[in-house]
């Protein structure tokens, strides 16, 4: 069977099943909206755009790139602008307002009330830094790299006492950790924001945030700051993925060898002043690296998209049969019924995203015919083209999150203690759930989905021309990918329709 057929067969079995389906309903705002179509067309048409998608990419990007470079503009040598993003004062400005607000993080959820709502805290931890910030490295650029309190104060006591340029720990960093370090952390935060009920009261959640922080500082302390922000700080690790969508980069003119030192602050911070370049680039250029990813970082980018589709997933009826199926088995044990089910599906979707990408990408190694490549090898090439779905789906499943509930920080910057004050008259101010409707929800919802699958594919295909010895090859042995961008397609469209249950 050519390669061609077993392509159509996959794509002829995906939509078979997408029509199979159900018609179920938007959700979002906690009323039902009712789709103009049935999903299953949707679907249908959202897994076709990705596909033709693929034919136009394979016609037109064909070329065998030695190396991958796309157009920049560097907006250091626009005068007045130049002047601006170059002055210390404007970089001050934001470390000083990311050390503020940390500042008051710490005060409000240890010093005001321990209600939620009522409480600065929360609101802004678990949706304006949490989701706002997502959009801003990845819409904008690497924010976080600037604002990031940790980095910031380490970097005050730093020069208080004299010390380094935080290239240098106390004690080397095993070489063998890779990222682990942020892997773990950043799953216990997954776990908080997913399972943990206590995470949304204020005094909780500022002990979380010290004990946080003390993690932080100890790893810049013991293994140097840069190696820690880049290893183990989980933040900097998941922001700087995020970033490399952005349409901007960090990067010096005196290396020649310029995609390696692109948004590498240690080079940008040590250059001169005449080598440093902040561009403009197009999006998603950033993920077509050259080389591949370590072991640890391609689980990373896998728990990235696995944990917000779980939290997508555990607001669903489908999630509430799994409880109900459950329940009878886990309720006998001396441990919290619902938490440990939810702790088991944390665990769980991760381990079936890794096992479904590892699958499809022993197929590629097989369309590839590199087959004495280690699977994992192969999977950490293509990992980085999974960074467009996992921001597709987190705009799809946050946007009415920030949009809606986000309004809540506006009465709280008021009274951020929940002492009843009015600071800026903000107070009294009430949440406008028309300020968007479920309708335009649902399709900013689908658009992302299916642009972000789309720039996957692209991502996928560039990476596969630089590995292949002609662009037909490099097409054929993107079949597989091409499956997996629909099943995924597929996947969170189904997800993002399904009714609240909670």
């Amino acid at each position: 069977m050519s390669l061609r057929k077993t392509a159509l067969i996959t794509a002829i079995v995906v939509v078979a099943s997408a029509m199979a389906m159900p018609p179920v309903y938007a959700h979002g705002f906690g009323e039902r909206y009712d789709l103009p179509l049935p999903l299953n067309m949707f679907m249908i048409a959202a897994a076709a755009a990705v596909a033709a998608s693929f034919v136009v990419i394979g016609l037109f990007v064909n070329k065998q790139p030695g190396e991958f470079r796309y157009p920049t503009f560097n907006l250091l040598d626009v005068p007045v602008l130049g002047a601006v993003l170059r002055s210390k004062t404007f970089t001050g400005a934001f470390k000083l307002l990311g050390v503020a607000v940390f500042l008051l993080l710490i005060a409000t959820s240890l010093f005001g009330v321990n209600k939620p709502v009522e409480n600065f805290s929360p609101t802004f931890v678990w949706i304006i830094w949490w989701v706002g910030m997502g959009y801003i490295c990845a819409l904008l650029g690497n924010l976080w790299m600037l604002v990031n309190p940790w980095r910031t104060i380490f970097e005050w006591i730093e020069g208080f006492v004299g010390g380094d340029d935080g290239d240098e720990g106390l004690i080397g960093y095993p070489e063998s950790w890779g990222v682990w370090p942020a892997v773990i952390l950043f799953f216990i935060f997954a776990w908080l924001e997913n399972v943990y009920n206590g995470a949304q009261a204020p005094f909780k959640l500022g002990l979380f945030i010290l004990l946080y922080s003390a993690i932080t500082w100890a790893g810049m302390l013991l293994f140097g700051k840069h190696v820690w922000l880049r290893s183990g700080e989980a933040f900097s690790v998941l922001f700087g993925l995020f970033a490399r969508f952005s349409p901007t980069e960090i990067a010096t003119s005196g290396d020649d060898e310029m995609e390696s030192c692109v948004d590498c602050i240690e080079s940008f911070q040590r250059a001169d002043p005449d080598e440093r370049q902040f561009n403009l680039r197009p999006y998603a250029v950033g993920l077509a690296t050259r080389g591949v990813v370590s072991a640890s970082m391609a689980v990373f980018v896998i728990l990235t998209l696995a944990t917000v589709t779980f939290d997508g997933i555990s607001e669903t009826s489908a999630w509430l049969n799994v409880q109900d199926a459950l329940h009878p088995v886990i309720s006998p044990l001396p441990v919290d019924t619902f938490g440990t089910i939810d702790t088991l599906g944390l665990l769980f979707i991760p381990v079936l995203f890794l096992t479904v990408y590892l699958g499809f990408s022993w197929v590629l190694r097989l369309f590839e015919g590199t087959t004495d490549t280690p699977v994992f090898d192969v999977a950490k090439v293509f990992v980085l083209s999974l960074i467009p779905i996992a921001l597709a789906y987190n705009m799809a499943h946050f946007i009415s999150l920030l949009t809606i509930q986000g309004q809540g920080i506006i009465p709280l910057l008021s009274d951020p203690f929940g002492f009843d004050w009015d600071l800026f008259g903000t107070a009294g101010y009430l949440i406008d759930i028309t300020i968007i409707s479920p309708g335009f929800v649902w399709w900013v919802s689908i658009i992302a989905i299916v642009l972000g699958h789309i720039l996957s594919v692209y991502i996928a295909h560039i990476i596969s021309l630089r590995r292949m010895p002609t662009s037909a090859l490099a097409v054929k042995s993107q079949y597989p990918m091409l499956a997996l961008m629909i099943v995924y397609t597929a996947t969170s469209l189904w997800i993002i329709a399904q009714p609240i249950a909670n």
